[in-house]
């Protein structure tokens, strides 16, 4: 595939490397008084750093989801850093990758769901914040190169979302694949132009194309400028489908048999509670093929991410390259009896990989820090050298963490949240079940429904592991989990747990769900400079509707 700028009629790669000496020297001028001045220790005409984004999409981290990618663990974990509390603010694909973007939580971006109604991909979307993504400003504030290959939003392509041949700001080439992830019989908007693709291995594998894609673009770019690469493979996605010579490995692997697969989701929200338990045979086999499946796709990843270290190798890149892997949300499979898919607020499906590996980083570390994806925009402008606070993101700078910093104040809370999707009809394949339900399996049990909408505290700190989670809905049912005692979560201690802890969770959830940039980084519960106060309703400022519904159940007892 020969690759091509996005300027129609230009040179095949980026044009500022015809300039003349004195044009390249106002160019540098416009880019220091932009703000991008290269991160600290750099010498004197070094180049700041590339920076490359590998993102999966469904990749779980619970569940072993890294488990077949033993190139990708020795080549980016074993040669740098790995997160090993590392969220995602939404457990869904649209939702989770607008926030990477644009390092906000779901409630700033406004991305809720996976639909162009849910403004993923939307008009308002496109005009509000692609603007100010990340790669945006890299892009003309730092004068960065910046590459995109693979899933981009959900709904990308649509007709109504100006079809394929939008390209969003800030990427000077774009590889980008009609909504959702596919492995053959796809299309690619190639710098705004459609490209079909067939179900020929050698040449349509989508997995492969992005890594042949990639490594053109390391080839034929700009020697002068630095880059960005952003890679976003449909693999661990369904439909599942492995490259021909993985397609008999994993044959007797299955799912985890871990402390909550296939059991009753005791004192959970009523999605959870309707799950039938235990699941038939059916479901279980459908579950165990499906695991094996998706381990089976990884392995073209794990491939992918061998070509492009080698490739940074041999061009003398390698050294002066940030390398991220991540994914976009966890997965289940099989837990409380949930056959397969995300959404929901628990550990499988919130938690994933976060590997990086760079200048500066030592090999074989392992941080307990907690991150979330909202963190991997400030991170990759903090490395080019751009300041977060000229920045609306509400996610914080990783780099000190990275490299070592000594005296490091971070937080020790981070916020989840989700909107649920469902029609309010029955679902005429499971009449008996109630309206509003969606992603219903033939056993009829529901994965999401409109009322499916919650809010979550996820707290760590040097004495608690903690997460409080709140429903927007009649019941505004809480679910608490001690994590350090119950890594499963299998006990809701919501009754039972420090009615004053119980106050101070909620109240922080009523901030992070409001909070907006720098606001999103005060301190937390278990921070030093947390202040809370009990007193009255109204200086309590616990939400109406929660306090009554804790009050009733017993939950809370007002001073």
């Amino acid at each position: 595939m020969r690759l091509l700028p996005l300027a129609p009629g230009g040179p095949r790669w980026d044009s500022r490397r015809h300039l003349p000496s004195c044009g390249r020297a106002l160019l540098l001028l416009l880019l220091l008084l932009g703000g991008c001045l290269g991160v600290s220790g750099m010498t004197a005409g070094s180049r700041r750093p590339n920076v490359v984004l590998l993102l999966t999409d469904d990749q779980d981290e619970v569940l072993g989801g890294m488990t077949p990618l033993k190139k990708t663990k020795a080549l980016i974990g074993e040669m740098g850093m790995t997160f090993s509390s590392a969220y995602v603010p939404s457990a869904l694909c649209c939702p989770s990758r607008a926030s990477i973007l644009t390092g906000k939580y779901p409630h700033n971006h406004h991305v809720v769901n996976n639909t162009l109604e849910g403004n993923c991909s939307s008009k308002a979307w496109q005009k509000i914040q692609e603007p100010n993504t990340f790669p945006a400003i890299l892009r003309s504030m730092c004068g960065y190169q910046t590459f995109f290959a693979g899933k981009y939003l959900n709904e990308y392509g649509a007709p109504d979302a100006g079809g394929l041949e939008h390209v969003p700001l800030g990427w000077s080439y774009w590889y980008a694949l009609e909504k959702n992830s596919k492995y053959y019989n796809y299309t690619l908007s190639i710098n705004g132009k459609a490209r079909k693709h067939g179900e020929n291995y050698s040449v349509d594998y989508l997995t492969d194309v992005l890594a042949n894609v990639s490594l053109d673009f390391l080839d034929y770019k700009s020697n002068s400028e630095p880059f960005f690469m952003m890679i976003s493979t449909p693999a661990p996605h369904s439909p599942w489908t492995a490259a021909p010579q993985y397609q008999k490995t994993f044959q007797n692997v299955f799912a985890p048999r871990n402390k909550n697969f296939n059991i009753h989701g005791t004192n959970k929200h009523w999605l959870i509670r309707q799950a039938k338990t235990p699941m038939t045979n059916s479901s279980i086999q459908f579950l165990d093929n499906a695991f094996r499946k998706r381990w089976q796709t990884l392995l073209s990843v794990d491939d992918l991410v061998e070509k492009l270290v080698k490739r940074l190798e041999f061009t003398g890149e390698l050294n002066n390259t940030y390398i991220f892997y991540t994914s976009d949300n966890g997965y289940h499979t099989g837990q409380f009896s949930l056959p397969i898919d995300k959404r929901q607020l628990y550990e499988f499906d919130i938690k994933v990989p976060l590997l990086v590996r760079g200048p500066g980083i030592k090999p074989n570390q392992t941080s307990k820090m907690l991150v979330a994806n909202i963190d991997l925009g400030p991170t990759i402008l903090d490395i080019a050298g751009y300041s977060l606070n000229k920045t609306q993101m509400d996610g914080m700078s990783l780099l000190p963490i990275l490299t070592g910093a000594s005296n490091l104040t971070w937080r020790s809370d981070v916020l989840v949240e989700y909107q649920g999707e469902g029609r309010n009809v029955t679902d005429p394949t499971c009449p008996s079940l109630s309206p509003g339900v969606s992603q219903c399996f033939p056993d009829c049990v529901c994965e999401d429904a409109y009322n499916n909408t919650y809010a979550c505290v996820r707290t760590m700190s040097a004495l608690w592991n903690l997460q409080y989670c709140e429903f927007d809905d009649q019941e505004v049912f809480v679910e608490v989990y001690n994590l350090t005692a119950d890594p499963d979560q299998i006990t809701n201690i919501a009754k039972s747990i420090d009615p004053e802890l119980l106050g101070k969770m909620n109240y922080r959830l009523m901030m992070l769900q409001s909070c907006s940039g720098p606001t999103c980084r005060t301190p937390g519960v278990f921070d030093p400079g947390y202040r809370f106060e009990i007193g009255p309703f109204n200086s309590f400022r616990i939400s109406h509707k929660a306090w009554i519904s804790l009050c009733i159940r017993g939950l809370f007892i007002h001073p």
